[in-house]
């Protein structure tokens, strides 16, 4: 068993899945939504620990936006796997509407849901305007709306009388997570004392600091007696170096689209990105996809093993825009037998 220096193993942590529905170019949101129902039933039976799907909006390769109904359609066809959002954009949303659908949920599928929260719209700022109607909602009310989401669960939280109740909700334990890719989350999850997720897969320059910020100002609380850390990775595994970097290039060319203000599907892999991105273009993916880990076997379990000691995350949450269904579903398992998850 390999070990980092400060001593914790792959073997010491969970390893999850972040999944945004990916709809592929030739493909439509309903294979797509197929898709992840597969690659959820596959995560569970390799050992994966939780599996979330992201709040995305106006974006034509995602089919996640209407996030809460996609978990309801993964718990429904798992059995024992976590299901929840990475994350729900709270300030795209009333906290009461959020309350009762994380309630339900969790009444349908006691003790598998969790809520993960972004301040983030998720999308253009058009879309955050057609989404929101109140443009005072900007996400600098989050803590505030925070406060609501949570009092809604436990009431004994409320400074006054509400008046309105959440049902299903109230008085049900549903995990709450705080999501960022700065520092603004890493220190309101510490002030709370809640567990944190850090957007390492698209933010990686940023990692550190925020769970260095994230730990240092952590008060326990009664949800954590200590902080428990999660980061995101794009993680793309296949069975050799050179194969793996070829299913990557479908990630960059997504990101490249975003770069370039032109979102779309997700598209075939090619054998060499280059003439297709500039040199400026290049060097920003790199800066923004510099934590990602690609390769054959042995090259992600070290890329793992270094990332964990980097980080001293808890948990490791994978992601993988990968074009091939079957290819995307191999990669986790190539990730599950490097990490021993099953064993």
């Amino acid at each position: 068993m390999s070990q980092n220096k400060h001593g914790k193993s792959l073997q010491d942590i969970s390893l999850s899945v972040l999944d945004l529905a990916p709809i592929v170019e030739g493909g439509n949101a309903s294979q797509a939504l197929k898709n992840t129902l597969d690659l959820a039933q596959n995560a569970e039976k390799l050992g994966y620990t939780r599996f979330w799907l992201a709040e995305h909006h106006n974006m034509p390769g995602i089919a996640s936006s209407a996030t809460s109904v996609v978990i309801g359609h993964v718990a429904a066809g798992t059995a024992t796997i976590r299901v929840g959002s990475g994350g729900i954009m709270l300030p795209n949303h009333a906290p009461l509407v959020i309350a009762e659908h994380f309630g339900t949920l969790e009444s349908l599928f006691p003790g598998r849901i969790d809520l993960g929260l972004g301040r983030a719209p998720g999308t253009d700022q058009l879309t955050a305007q057609a989404l929101r109607r109140d443009r005072r909602s900007d996400g600098q009310d989050f803590p505030e709306q925070l406060a609501e989401l949570r009092s809604y669960f436990d009431p004994s939280l409320r400074s006054g009388e509400m008046g309105v109740r959440a049902v299903p909700g109230e008085g049900l334990d549903i995990p709450i997570w705080l999501l960022g890719s700065s520092g603004f989350s890493a220190q309101l999850a510490a002030q709370l004392g809640l567990p944190f997720a850090f957007a390492s897969h698209f933010s990686p320059n940023y990692t550190l600091q925020a769970l260095e910020l994230y730990r240092n100002q952590f008060r326990p609380s009664s949800v954590l007696s200590e902080p428990y850390a999660m980061v995101g990775a794009n993680v793309i595994a296949a069975d050799t170096d050179m194969e793996a970097q070829r299913l990557a290039t479908s990630l960059q060319q997504q990101f490249l689209n975003l770069i370039r203000n032109k979102p779309g599907k997700l598209q075939p892999p090619v054998d060499s990105m280059e003439g297709i991105w500039s040199d400026y273009e290049k060097a920003a993916l790199q800066q923004q996809l510099g934590s990602s880990i690609i390769g054959g076997p042995e090259t992600v379990k070290h890329g793992l093993q270094r990332f964990l000691a980097e980080t001293q995350a808890d948990e490791i949450m994978i992601t993988a825009h990968v074009y091939d269904h079957q290819a995307r579903v191999k990669s986790y398992e190539i990730i599950s037998e490097v990490a021993s998850l099953n064993k």
